[in-house]
């Protein structure tokens, strides 16, 4: 018998993050494109600087039906003719409100890409929002608000926005309105909306695939480079400012058998020079099955099906000023909400004297920057990101320096950024459950006053 011989391992070949190039049409609109062999599904990303914080008053939520209504038909096509045709296209589009802008994201094979962004650019260049559509799509909202507000994730970050920041800030409202607001909303204010924020001159669109054989200068001047718009510039980003000072609300809910826990405050946003240690920080916190939070309230004690930590962007400034959430978000069987909470701290305390050690740092690099080249596999994937990136004023190769940074950075600077991150005198605590079972304990244990709502 011939056996062959062993196979070798080849060289590993280093991964980068997608450099995408750039340019900008004579609208106005700015282009990012990124040639990806082998994507033969195309994503496209457009982001509008059309803020949450520019939403009339009394109006919130008229942003996010503006972003529903885009495919509902343009000047050319009813809202039925306009899906089907996307389904021709055997693309997709979607599109949501947040706090930085409007994002619409849309995928198509390649060989139809030229259709497509034709049927992108007339929901951008004009939107029919006609009068029973924008009312039906405010049924809608008004129908997923009750659902919401019975789920404890969801009631808990409200409580959380609420807590947190001024009342007269958008941030500490919901982002997609409320029952209040959003029955104000008509065909009307849609479209005043699209008038004052919507052009081509403050959007960027992303193109993330395998272009080849695909002319895409051409396909861009013959679709959303005929969208036209005046040349307004963006709106100023205004600073963020925010109450953490150390207490605890609950939002009761009688009965419960299990209380929902988020406990978080206001950091930095990604232009912070300690980001990346704060990510790699709050990874070694909570950011896995075999994080801290996990090995002591999962593991040991049994009183979770997992916790964890993260840091969302809320909003970014090129100076600095915007804002992300740090947050510990869970949930505990009703009883034991006092001795989870206790053993929580104890956890933050004893990071703050011991610190984080390197295995647990070696752990969190190689799953952070090991995973990189499966989580950016797709083109949606490196779209969305890019997309993100141009909403934060980040510069296009920051993810690829993100993860330069976090391999360079070590045991003793991630430990100061989580420290600093989750100080265990300064969070506030929203606690979804049984107030007449879990008020009491939670006092005990001192991290602040206790305050109790109606849910």
């Amino acid at each position: 018998m011939q056996f062959h011989p062993q196979p070798r391992p080849g060289t590993a070949t280093p991964w980068n993050f997608p450099a995408p190039g750039r340019d900008r049409l004579p609208n106005g609109l700015t282009v990012l494109r990124c040639h990806r062999p082998g994507q033969q599904v195309v994503a496209v990303e457009v982001s509008l600087a059309a803020p949450l914080e520019a939403e009339p008053a009394g109006l919130d939520g008229v942003a996010t039906i503006m972003a529903r209504a885009f495919s509902e038909g343009t000047d050319k096509l009813s809202a039925e003719d306009f899906t089907a045709e996307l389904e021709r296209c055997g693309a997709t589009l979607d599109a949501h409100a947040d706090h930085p802008g409007v994002r619409l994201s849309l995928e198509v094979p390649a060989s139809r890409l030229t259709k497509a962004l034709g049927l992108l650019a007339d929901a951008l260049r004009a939107p029919a929002f006609p009068d029973n559509e924008i009312e039906r799509l405010v049924r809608n909202r008004l129908d997923e608000i009750p659902h919401e507000l019975a789920n404890p994730a969801r009631r808990a970050a409200m409580a959380l926005s609420a807590e947190l920041f001024p009342a007269d800030s958008r941030m500490s409202r919901p982002r997609q309105g409320t029952e209040e607001t959003v029955e104000r909303i008509d065909a009307a204010s849609v479209r005043a909306f699209y008038e004052a924020h919507v052009r081509p001159a403050t959007a960027t669109a992303v193109v993330v695939g395998d272009l080849t054989g695909v002319d895409l200068d051409q396909a861009l001047a013959d679709t959303l480079g005929a969208w036209t718009g005046s040349p307004a510039e963006p709106r100023p980003v205004p600073p963020v400012s925010a109450d953490d000072t150390g207490r605890v609300v609950i939002v009761d809910r009688p009965g419960a058998v299990q209380t929902q826990l988020l406990i978080g405050r206001v950091g930095a946003d990604r232009h912070a020079g300690v980001w990346p240690a704060q990510v790699l920080g709050t990874y070694c916190l909570g950011g896995t099955l075999t994080s801290r939070l996990d090995r002591v309230l999962r593991e040991e004690k049994g009183y979770t099906y997992g916790v964890r930590s993260f840091g969302q962007v809320l909003r970014s400034a090129p100076d600095g000023t915007g804002a992300a959430m740090l947050a510990i978000s869970g949930s505990v069987d009703t009883p034991n909400t006092g001795p989870a909470l206790a053993d929580l701290w104890t956890v933050l305390r004893t990071l703050a004297a011991e610190g984080l050690t390197d295995a647990e740092r070696d752990v969190a690099v190689q799953n952070l920057v090991g995973v990189a080249p499966l989580k950016y596999e797709t083109a949606a994937a490196v779209a969305g990101t890019l997309a993100d990136q141009v909403e934060q004023y980040l510069p296009d190769d920051f993810q690829a320096r993100m993860y330069e940074r976090l391999a360079e950075t070590g045991t003793v600077e991630a430990t100061a950024a989580v420290v600093n991150a989750f100080p265990a005198d300064r969070l506030v605590t929203v606690l979804v459950g049984d107030a007449a079972e879990i008020a009491e304990p939670v006092r005990a244990l001192g991290i602040g006053e206790v305050t109790v709502v109606s849910a």
